[in-house]
């Protein structure tokens, strides 16, 4: 097995870290507000699910019983 070369390897992280394209302010808070919105829908979506099931199942165990 080879040995590690310290050096080298911290200009190779060195090297890899200035290809990285690093996100503007704005494309940040633009996909952070995104992922808000997305969430509210998602839980207002699953919320309406969940009454509706919620309501059918009542509805049914009260034709039953």
């Amino acid at each position: 097995m080879a040995k590690a070369n310290p050096l080298l390897f911290i200009q190779q992280v060195r090297s890899e870290v200035s290809k990285v394209v690093w996100p503007t302010r704005r494309e940040v808070m633009l996909t952070t507000v995104m992922v808000f919105i997305m969430a509210a829908l998602t839980a207002t979506f699953f919320f309406l699910v969940d009454i509706g099931i919620r309501t059918g199942l009542a509805a049914l165990l009260n034709f039953v019983g």
